[in-house]
């Protein structure tokens, strides 16, 4: 049952003594800060690199082409690199097993207008298992499908900020858009999973590929070939097998092995890779600082307890002469370590979330840098045992004083 008397007679000897309360909380407020901050920070980082990479898929690989940089087999240096129809489906056909989705990619340029509407937009023109490759959510009507790519439909797909600029409140679902003054047929608008800020990915207006290719006179040539794989695979499976296909690719294409430049290629599972040592590597720095910090926090409130203890050796006399057990001048003493502990906790957790939330830190890669409430409340309660452990062991020395000699203490 809560001693009133108790709670009355602490808070009491805290106003009594401001400095000293304030000197006190100000040690244990500054280390929650500190330890806030920095554990929200590293927080944030991670959150960027999540949100960098929220995109696409965990087990993407993205193929491009680019220029020789080594001659072979009679062939110079400088030679473009171009992908094909042939290519892609001889990489789809021998890497079948391991491939989940793959697409060709070719990019252009258009003018669209609608109206009296008009803006300057990137086309992407894929096959349809690209929509799963880019997590591509449809927000109306429907993505591009088989019978667009076999029959060469102009049917496009646009993002939901191309449908903002072009058709306002209009349903686009159905209307007609000029690209570059030929007409095409919107059947769906996706957004992006990462939908909240201005995304270019969502002013990007999807075709097939084959439509691109007979319209825009690429033949049958491709920009870029993407695709993800067994999601299975281990992270170095998925290495070794992201390697295999660009070597059959080098090889396919009269490419130099060691040719670094000629075929380049992203994968999400190096990519995850670097993450995960970049984030271990920065959760133990944190660690090991924050610790640091809150090893200084819990030196700092044991020094003071200490020295509270000290200064109040006559007080413990009068109040042993005047009748108080050990255990009752343990106690509180004890209460108010552990009262000026949790209240300047809270405190700095309040201070280091305002500072956190104060300032946009998007621009040094730091996004929405939180940190968990369990996190902080475990590392106050390490400074509310901290200063337990160091109150209890002077009071219960003091405490044991004859009240003579208590009083007697300069």
């Amino acid at each position: 049952m809560l001693d009133f008397g108790l709670l009355r007679e602490v808070l009491q000897s805290l106003n009594k003594n401001k400095l000293r309360t304030l000197l006190s909380g100000f040690t244990v407020a500054f280390a929650i800060m500190l330890f806030t901050i920095l554990f929200g920070i590293a927080n944030g980082f991670q959150n960027t690199f999540e949100n960098e990479f929220a995109g696409d898929a965990n087990n993407s690989i993205f193929i491009y082409s680019g220029r020789t940089s080594k001659p072979v087999d009679g062939y110079q240096t400088g030679r473009r690199i171009m992908f094909d129809n042939e290519l892609y489906k001889t990489i789809k056909k021998e890497f079948n097993n391991n491939i989940e989705f793959i697409t060709g990619r070719v990019y252009n340029n258009v003018t669209a207008t609608f109206g009296v509407e008009r803006n300057n937009y990137t086309v992407r023109a894929v096959d349809p298992d690209h929509q799963f490759i880019e997590k591509s959510e449809m927000k109306q009507g429907r993505f591009i499908n088989s019978l667009d790519l076999a029959n060469n439909t102009k049917n496009i797909v646009i993002g939901n900020l191309v449908a903002n600029d072009l058709f306002g409140n209009i349903d686009p679902i159905g209307k007609y858009l000029d690209l570059n003054k030929i007409k095409f047929k919107v059947v769906g608008v996706f957004v992006e999973r990462t939908e909240g800020t201005d995304s270019n990915e969502a002013r990007i207006i999807y075709m097939p590929i084959s439509t691109a290719q007979k319209i825009y006179g690429a033949d049958d040539k491709i920009d870029q070939i993407n695709l993800t794989y067994n999601p299975a695979l281990s992270e170095q499976e998925a290495l070794a097998f992201g390697n295999k296909i660009i070597d059959r690719m080098k090889e396919i294409l009269f490419v130099a092995k060691d040719d670094q430049s000629a075929i380049r290629t992203r994968n999400r599972a190096r990519e995850a890779q670097e993450i995960n040592q970049f984030n271990g590597a920065l959760a133990v720095l944190v660690l090991i600082i924050g610790m640091g910090t809150l090893i200084a926090g819990v030196v700092g409130i044991s020094n003071i307890m200490i020295f509270i203890v000290k200064e109040r050796t006559k007080e413990i006399g009068i109040r042993k002469a005047l009748g108080a057990t050990p255990n009752s001048i343990v106690l509180l003493i004890i209460l108010e370590s552990i009262f000026i502990t949790a209240i300047s906790g809270y405190i700095g957790l309040l201070i280091g979330g305002g500072i956190l939330n104060a300032f946009n830190l998007e621009d040094y890669w730091i996004t929405d840098p939180q940190v968990s409430s369990k996190l902080v409340i475990a590392a106050t309660i390490t400074l509310i045992i901290s200063g337990t452990i160091a109150g209890y062991i002077p009071a219960k020395r003091a405490a044991g004083v004859k009240p003579i000699k208590a009083l007697r203490d300069e």
